[in-house]
Protein backbone atom coordinates (compact mmCIF):
# COMPACT_ATOMS: atom_id res chain seq x y z
CA UNK A 1 0.00 0.00 0.00
CA UNK A 2 2.79 2.43 1.05
CA UNK A 3 4.64 1.54 -2.11
CA UNK A 4 1.68 2.74 -4.27
CA UNK A 5 1.50 6.28 -2.18
CA UNK A 6 3.24 8.39 -4.62
CA UNK A 7 0.01 7.80 -7.89
CA UNK A 8 -2.23 9.43 -4.96
CA UNK A 9 -0.71 12.27 -3.57
CA UNK A 10 -0.42 14.07 -6.64
CA UNK A 11 -4.72 13.73 -7.44
CA UNK A 12 -4.87 16.24 -4.60
CA UNK A 13 -3.50 19.14 -6.36
CA UNK A 14 -3.55 22.16 -6.14
CA UNK A 15 -4.04 21.96 -2.63
CA UNK A 16 -0.49 22.35 -1.48
CA UNK A 17 1.71 19.89 0.76
CA UNK A 18 1.05 21.39 3.77
CA UNK A 19 -2.50 21.73 2.83
CA UNK A 20 -2.71 18.37 2.16
CA UNK A 21 -0.88 17.24 5.09
CA UNK A 22 -3.87 19.27 7.53
CA UNK A 23 -6.45 17.58 5.65
CA UNK A 24 -4.90 13.86 6.47
CA UNK A 25 -4.34 14.51 9.83
CA UNK A 26 -7.73 15.78 10.07
CA UNK A 27 -10.03 12.87 8.00
CA UNK A 28 -7.88 10.21 9.38
CA UNK A 29 -8.84 11.43 13.22
CA UNK A 30 -12.31 11.12 12.47
CA UNK A 31 -11.65 7.46 10.67
CA UNK A 32 -9.86 6.42 13.87
CA UNK A 33 -12.06 7.43 16.31
CA UNK A 34 -15.05 5.80 14.35
CA UNK A 35 -12.61 2.41 14.27
CA UNK A 36 -12.29 2.86 18.31
CA UNK A 37 -16.47 3.05 18.77
CA UNK A 38 -16.58 0.20 16.10
CA UNK A 39 -13.92 -1.94 17.64
CA UNK A 40 -15.30 -1.08 21.59
CA UNK A 41 -11.46 -0.13 22.05
CA UNK A 42 -12.68 3.46 23.98
CA UNK A 43 -11.16 1.52 27.32
CA UNK A 44 -8.08 1.19 25.76
CA UNK A 45 -8.01 4.67 24.23
CA UNK A 46 -9.20 5.96 27.86
CA UNK A 47 -6.21 3.67 29.38
CA UNK A 48 -3.53 6.12 27.10
CA UNK A 49 -4.79 9.27 28.55
CA UNK A 50 -4.07 8.13 31.71
CA UNK A 51 -0.81 6.43 31.47
CA UNK A 52 1.71 9.32 31.57
CA UNK A 53 4.48 7.08 29.98
CA UNK A 54 2.12 6.14 27.35
CA UNK A 55 1.28 10.03 26.53
CA UNK A 56 4.96 11.08 26.09
CA UNK A 57 5.93 8.45 23.88
CA UNK A 58 3.07 8.42 21.68
CA UNK A 59 3.18 12.17 21.57
CA UNK A 60 6.90 11.64 20.27
CA UNK A 61 5.60 9.54 17.96
CA UNK A 62 2.25 11.58 16.72
CA UNK A 63 5.52 14.55 16.15
CA UNK A 64 7.46 12.26 13.89
CA UNK A 65 4.77 10.24 11.99
CA UNK A 66 3.12 14.04 11.31
CA UNK A 67 6.86 15.07 9.82
CA UNK A 68 6.98 11.82 8.12
CA UNK A 69 3.70 12.43 6.56
CA UNK A 70 4.43 15.98 5.54
CA UNK A 71 8.08 14.89 4.06
CA UNK A 72 6.38 12.20 1.66
CA UNK A 73 3.62 14.53 -0.01
CA UNK A 74 6.15 17.21 -0.17
CA UNK A 75 8.42 14.53 -2.05
CA UNK A 76 5.82 13.20 -3.92
CA UNK A 77 4.30 16.03 -5.28
CA UNK A 78 7.49 18.15 -6.22
CA UNK A 79 8.92 15.27 -8.54
CA UNK A 80 11.18 13.85 -6.10
CA UNK A 81 9.73 10.24 -5.77
CA UNK A 82 13.20 8.04 -6.39
CA UNK A 83 14.26 10.50 -3.26
CA UNK A 84 11.28 9.29 -1.54
CA UNK A 85 12.13 5.40 -2.61
CA UNK A 86 15.44 6.20 -1.35
CA UNK A 87 14.74 7.31 2.20
CA UNK A 88 12.75 4.40 2.57
CA UNK A 89 15.54 1.95 1.15
CA UNK A 90 17.85 3.13 3.76
CA UNK A 91 15.10 3.27 6.66
CA UNK A 92 15.49 -0.49 7.80
CA UNK A 93 19.75 0.78 8.33
CA UNK A 94 18.18 3.83 10.34
CA UNK A 95 15.99 1.14 12.17
CA UNK A 96 18.70 -1.29 12.76
CA UNK A 97 21.36 1.53 13.92
CA UNK A 98 18.49 2.97 16.34
CA UNK A 99 18.31 -0.21 17.59
CA UNK A 100 21.87 0.35 18.78
CA UNK A 101 21.77 3.84 20.15
CA UNK A 102 18.16 3.60 21.59
CA UNK A 103 18.32 -0.46 22.65
CA UNK A 104 21.23 -1.33 23.70
CA UNK A 105 21.51 -4.27 20.59
CA UNK A 106 24.37 -5.53 19.61
CA UNK A 107 25.39 -5.02 16.13
CA UNK A 108 27.33 -8.23 14.04
CA UNK A 109 30.20 -6.86 12.04
CA UNK A 110 28.12 -7.14 8.33
CA UNK A 111 25.73 -4.99 9.96
CA UNK A 112 27.86 -2.60 10.41
CA UNK A 113 29.22 -3.06 6.95
CA UNK A 114 25.92 -2.21 5.37
CA UNK A 115 25.47 0.46 7.18
CA UNK A 116 28.86 1.86 6.27
CA UNK A 117 28.17 1.50 2.38
CA UNK A 118 25.00 2.86 3.13
CA UNK A 119 26.41 6.06 4.68
CA UNK A 120 28.37 6.26 1.19
CA UNK A 121 25.75 6.06 -0.73
CA UNK A 122 24.49 9.29 0.82
CA UNK A 123 27.48 11.61 0.68
CA UNK A 124 27.86 10.44 -3.13
CA UNK A 125 24.21 11.67 -3.56
CA UNK A 126 25.05 14.49 -1.64
CA UNK A 127 27.68 15.30 -3.74
CA UNK A 128 25.41 14.54 -7.28
CA UNK A 129 22.31 16.70 -5.55
CA UNK A 130 24.88 19.43 -4.18
CA UNK A 131 23.20 19.11 -0.64
CA UNK A 132 22.24 16.23 1.25
CA UNK A 133 19.24 14.04 0.08
CA UNK A 134 17.05 15.85 2.92
CA UNK A 135 13.95 14.48 1.92
CA UNK A 136 15.40 10.79 2.00
CA UNK A 137 17.28 11.35 5.38
CA UNK A 138 14.07 12.77 6.86
CA UNK A 139 12.05 10.45 6.08
CA UNK A 140 14.16 7.57 7.23
CA UNK A 141 14.41 9.01 10.40
CA UNK A 142 10.99 10.07 11.15
CA UNK A 143 9.69 6.70 10.44
CA UNK A 144 12.37 4.45 11.84
CA UNK A 145 12.06 6.64 15.33
CA UNK A 146 8.38 5.84 14.86
CA UNK A 147 8.35 2.43 14.82
CA UNK A 148 10.78 2.69 18.10
CA UNK A 149 8.32 5.01 19.60
CA UNK A 150 5.61 1.96 18.72
CA UNK A 151 7.22 -0.64 19.92
CA UNK A 152 8.51 1.26 23.14
CA UNK A 153 4.79 1.96 23.91
CA UNK A 154 3.38 -1.66 23.04
CA UNK A 155 0.05 -0.30 22.64
CA UNK A 156 -2.63 -1.38 20.00
CA UNK A 157 -2.29 0.08 16.71
CA UNK A 158 -6.10 1.46 16.27
CA UNK A 159 -6.02 3.08 20.23
CA UNK A 160 -2.31 4.37 19.63
CA UNK A 161 -2.92 5.80 16.03
CA UNK A 162 -6.03 7.32 17.19
CA UNK A 163 -4.05 9.23 19.94
CA UNK A 164 -1.31 9.95 17.86
CA UNK A 165 -4.12 12.00 15.33
CA UNK A 166 -5.75 13.09 18.22
CA UNK A 167 -2.77 15.29 19.67
CA UNK A 168 -2.05 16.17 15.49
CA UNK A 169 -5.47 17.72 14.98
CA UNK A 170 -5.47 20.78 16.73
CA UNK A 171 -2.92 22.10 14.72
CA UNK A 172 -4.50 20.63 11.48
CA UNK A 173 -7.50 22.48 11.92
CA UNK A 174 -6.14 25.45 13.09
CA UNK A 175 -3.85 25.27 9.72
CA UNK A 176 -6.95 25.17 7.85
CA UNK A 177 -9.01 27.67 9.38
CA UNK A 178 -6.91 30.32 8.58
CA UNK A 179 -6.12 29.03 5.08
CA UNK A 180 -10.43 29.15 4.70
CA UNK A 181 -10.42 32.92 6.33
CA UNK A 182 -6.83 34.33 3.80
CA UNK A 183 -9.29 33.05 0.92
CA UNK A 184 -5.87 30.37 -0.05
CA UNK A 185 -7.98 26.71 0.34
CA UNK A 186 -8.52 24.69 -2.42
CA UNK A 187 -11.71 23.44 -1.74
CA UNK A 188 -13.13 26.69 -2.08
CA UNK A 189 -12.22 26.35 -5.77
CA UNK A 190 -11.92 22.82 -6.38
CA UNK A 191 -15.60 21.85 -5.69
CA UNK A 192 -17.04 18.45 -4.43
CA UNK A 193 -14.77 15.84 -6.03
CA UNK A 194 -11.70 17.25 -4.29
CA UNK A 195 -13.23 17.43 -1.29
CA UNK A 196 -14.21 13.48 -1.40
CA UNK A 197 -10.43 12.64 -2.66
CA UNK A 198 -9.13 14.63 0.56
CA UNK A 199 -12.08 13.00 2.69
CA UNK A 200 -10.46 9.51 1.43
CA UNK A 201 -7.09 10.49 3.28
CA UNK A 202 -8.31 9.16 6.31
CA UNK A 203 -8.66 5.32 5.29
CA UNK A 204 -5.45 6.22 2.84
CA UNK A 205 -3.40 6.83 6.09
CA UNK A 206 -5.64 4.77 8.90
CA UNK A 207 -5.06 1.46 6.76
CA UNK A 208 -1.57 0.61 6.25
CA UNK A 209 -0.11 2.08 9.44
CA UNK A 210 -2.47 0.05 11.84
CA UNK A 211 -1.00 -2.67 10.06
CA UNK A 212 2.45 -1.78 10.63
CA UNK A 213 1.43 -0.24 14.33
CA UNK A 214 0.16 -3.94 14.91
CA UNK A 215 3.54 -5.34 13.41
CA UNK A 216 5.32 -3.46 15.49
CA UNK A 217 4.72 -4.82 18.64
CA UNK A 218 4.76 -8.32 17.30
CA UNK A 219 7.83 -8.60 16.01
CA UNK A 220 11.01 -7.85 16.11
CA UNK A 221 12.97 -4.59 14.52
CA UNK A 222 14.95 -5.99 12.44
CA UNK A 223 12.17 -7.85 11.09
CA UNK A 224 10.23 -4.90 10.58
CA UNK A 225 13.20 -3.65 8.39
CA UNK A 226 13.16 -6.73 6.07
CA UNK A 227 9.65 -6.40 5.72
CA UNK A 228 9.77 -3.03 4.41
CA UNK A 229 12.15 -3.39 1.31
CA UNK A 230 8.49 -4.13 -0.93
CA UNK A 231 7.65 -0.21 -0.73
CA UNK A 232 10.66 1.76 -1.54
CA UNK A 233 11.03 -0.74 -4.66
CA UNK A 234 7.50 0.49 -5.72
CA UNK A 235 8.57 3.48 -5.38
CA UNK A 236 11.61 3.52 -6.95
CA UNK A 237 9.99 2.14 -10.27
CA UNK A 238 6.68 4.34 -10.35
CA UNK A 239 9.69 7.21 -10.04
CA UNK A 240 11.41 5.97 -13.26
CA UNK A 241 8.75 4.56 -15.13
CA UNK A 242 5.39 6.71 -14.41
CA UNK A 243 6.99 10.28 -13.25
CA UNK A 244 10.01 9.54 -15.56
CA UNK A 245 12.49 11.28 -13.09
CA UNK A 246 16.02 11.66 -14.42
CA UNK A 247 18.97 9.09 -12.94
CA UNK A 248 22.49 10.29 -13.06
CA UNK A 249 25.38 7.88 -13.34
CA UNK A 250 26.29 9.61 -9.96
CA UNK A 251 23.06 8.50 -8.53
CA UNK A 252 22.82 5.06 -9.86
CA UNK A 253 26.21 4.20 -8.15
CA UNK A 254 24.95 5.66 -4.82
CA UNK A 255 21.49 3.30 -5.40
CA UNK A 256 23.38 0.17 -6.06
CA UNK A 257 25.57 0.92 -3.30
CA UNK A 258 22.41 1.14 -1.39
CA UNK A 259 21.08 -2.24 -2.25
CA UNK A 260 24.49 -4.22 -1.96
CA UNK A 261 24.09 -2.62 1.55
CA UNK A 262 20.30 -4.12 1.53
CA UNK A 263 21.97 -7.16 0.40
CA UNK A 264 24.55 -7.82 2.61
CA UNK A 265 22.10 -7.02 5.73
CA UNK A 266 19.66 -9.16 4.19
CA UNK A 267 21.20 -12.23 3.84
CA UNK A 268 23.23 -11.78 6.93
CA UNK A 269 20.13 -11.40 9.02
CA UNK A 270 18.76 -14.45 7.86
CA UNK A 271 21.70 -16.42 8.26
CA UNK A 272 21.64 -15.81 11.96
CA UNK A 273 17.98 -16.29 12.13
CA UNK A 274 18.42 -19.67 10.93
CA UNK A 275 21.55 -20.09 13.42
CA UNK A 276 19.90 -18.95 16.25
CA UNK A 277 16.57 -21.40 15.33
CA UNK A 278 18.74 -24.50 14.79
CA UNK A 279 20.63 -23.34 18.56
CA UNK A 280 17.05 -23.16 20.26
CA UNK A 281 15.94 -26.62 18.69
CA UNK A 282 19.67 -28.24 19.73
CA UNK A 283 19.18 -26.98 23.50
CA UNK A 284 15.56 -28.04 23.05
CA UNK A 285 16.56 -31.66 22.24
CA UNK A 286 18.72 -31.78 24.54
CA UNK A 287 16.43 -30.60 27.54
Amino acid sequence: MWGLFPLYWPLLEPAGAVEILAHRISWSVLTMVALVFLLRRTAQLRAIFRDRRLLLILGAASVVIGLNWGGFIWGVNNDRVVEVSLGYFINPLVTVLLGVVVLGERLRWPQWAAIGIAGVAVVILTVDYGHPPWVALLLAGSFASYGLAKKKAGAGAVESLTFETIVLTPVALGYLFWLGMAGRDSLSTEGVDHLALLATTGLITAVPLICFGAAAIRVSMTTIGLLQYLAPSIQFVLGLVVFEEEMTTVKWIGFVLVWVALVIFTVEALRHHRRRHLQLAAEASAV
